[in-house]
């Protein structure tokens, strides 16, 4: 018997029905237009298509193909769904800085493959790019430290 491809089988699926999501949306709540006429529905009925064309793609051949079945690691979903609420519930009150700092950190506590050293310094990484984009580049009214309004 064939041990499909589980894994793949599952993404595919997902994003073929994120994309007919949205060409469903996008047809529904706006209009379409034409190429040469594009309308506010055009761009996510377009990607929608492509989106959901890609996900067959991958769904497809790994009906055929066999796979690996799916193992979860339940204290790494813990530990990221944690770090997920923390950050929402630290945003407010410690700014964009440190709720990442701390999000980051939190979502790494279960990768042994990784020193402290490193967790930080990748933790300190991703903080950054989240203030340049969404402060200095996007300027986006966001409180950025814990002290700033």
């Amino acid at each position: 018997m064939l041990r499909r491809d589980i894994k793949g089988i599952i993404g595919g699926v997902g994003l073929a029905a994120v994309g007919l999501f949205a060409v469903w949306y996008g047809q529904t709540h706006y209009q379409f237009g034409g190429v040469h006429n594009m309308g506010p529905g055009f761009l996510p009925v377009s990607l929608g298509g492509v989106l959901a064309l890609l996900g067959m793609c991958i769904a497809i051949p790994a009906w055929f193909r066999s796979g690996e079945p799916i193992s979860t690691e339940w204290g790494s979903a813990f530990f990221v769904i944690v770090s997920i609420a923390v950050f929402g519930g630290l945003l407010a009150s410690g700014g964009l800085v440190v709720a990442t700092l701390v999000t980051v950190l939190l979502a790494l506590v279960p990768e042994r493959k990784l020193t402290w050293g490193t967790k930080c310094k990748v933790a300190l990484g991703i903080a950054l790019i989240a203030y340049s984009i969404f402060s200095l580049g996007l300027g986006m009214a966001i409180k950025t430290w814990p002290w700033s309004g």
